[in-house]
C-alpha cells in the first residue's frame, strides 16, 4: 500500500504529529516537514476539502426522508461549513483570496468527491465519515509545520465534527438488515485508496528512498488505525 506514498527526501526538521482527536498518549512523530506543500497551498486544500463535505452533506439531507435523519445530517453539515468558514477567514486575515487558494485543487477534489459517491445515501453517509475523518487526521498532522497558522487550523480541525449522528444512522441501518454490514464494510474499504491519495497528493512531490519511505510510513500506518477505529464503532470489518 506505501507504494502511493513514494514523496520528497528531507533533512532534519520540526516533526510532523499525528494524533487522533483527543488521544493524550504519545503521537507517532517523524521527520517530515519537508514533505509539507507550501501554507497557501495546505490552506487552500483543506478549506476545499471542508466546502465539499458541507456539499455532499446537504445533498443527503435533500434526499434523506426522516425528519430525524435530516436534522441529525444538518448539524455534521453546519460543523463542516464551520470549519470552511474559519479556514476561508484565516486566508483572508493572511491578506490572501481564499478563491484563488482553493481554486486550483478544484478539479481533483471534485473528482474525489464522486469517486466516493456512493450509489445508496447510506454509503455516502459512510463516505463522509471516513473520509473527512482520515483528511482531517492527515492534516492535523501536517498542521505543525506552519507555525502559528498551522495551530490556528489545528484548533479548527479539532472543533466538533457532529458526525457522530452518521455513525448511528449506521449502526441503525445494519440491525434494520444485517445484510447492510457486509456491503458496508466493503465499502469503507474501498474508500481507502482513494482517500490515502488525496493525502499522497498534498506532500511536495519527490521519490522517497527506502530510508525516507520508513519515515513516511508510520504516519499512513497511523490514518490506517484511526479509519480501523471509525469502523469498529459502527461494527464493521476495517
Amino acid at each position: 500500500m506505501f507504494e502511493w506514498f513514494r514523496r520528497r527526501n528531507r533533512p532534519e526538521g520540526r516533526p510532523l504529529t499525528l494524533r487522533s482527536r483527543g488521544d493524550a498518549g504519545d503521537a507517532t512523530r517523524v521527520d517530515f516537514e519537508e514533505l509539507a506543500p507550501d501554507v497557501d497551498t495546505y490552506l487552500g486544500q483543506a478549506a476545499y476539502l471542508q466546502l465539499g463535505f458541507f456539499e455532499t452533506l446537504s445533498e443527503l439531507i435533500a434526499s434523506t426522508p426522516e425528519l430525524a435523519q435530516k436534522e441529525a445530517l444538518s448539524r455534521a453539515a453546519g460543523a463542516a461549513l464551520r470549519k470552511h468558514e474559519e479556514l476561508v477567514a484565516l486566508i483572508r486575515e493572511r491578506g490572501d483570496d481564499p478563491t484563488a487558494l482553493m481554486l486550483p485543487f478544484r478539479e481533483q477534489l471534485d473528482a474525489f468527491r464522486r469517486a466516493t459517491h456512493g450509489l445508496r445515501p447510506q454509503e455516502t453517509m459512510l463516505s463522509v465519515h471516513i473520509t473527512a475523518g482520515m483528511l482531517d487526521d492527515f492534516y492535523l498532522a501536517l498542521s505543525v509545520s506552519y507555525g502559528e497558522t498551522g495551530r490556528r487550523v489545528a484548533r479548527i480541525l479539532r472543533a466538533d465534527d457532529d458526525r457522530q449522528a452518521i455513525v448511528e444512522i449506521t449502526v441503525q441501518t445494519i440491525a434494520s438488515d444485517p445484510e447492510w454490514a457486509s456491503l458496508l464494510a466493503l465499502w469503507g474499504r474501498r474508500l481507502v485508496g482513494d482517500t490515502l491519495l488525496v493525502a499522497r497528493s498534498a506532500l511536495r512531490t519527490r521519490a522517497l528512498d527506502a530510508a525516507d519511505e520508513a519515515k513516511v510510513e508510520p504516519v499512513f500506518t497511523d490514518l490506517m488505525r484511526g479509519h480501523a477505529r471509525r469502523m469498529d464503532a459502527m461494527g464493521l470489518a476495517a
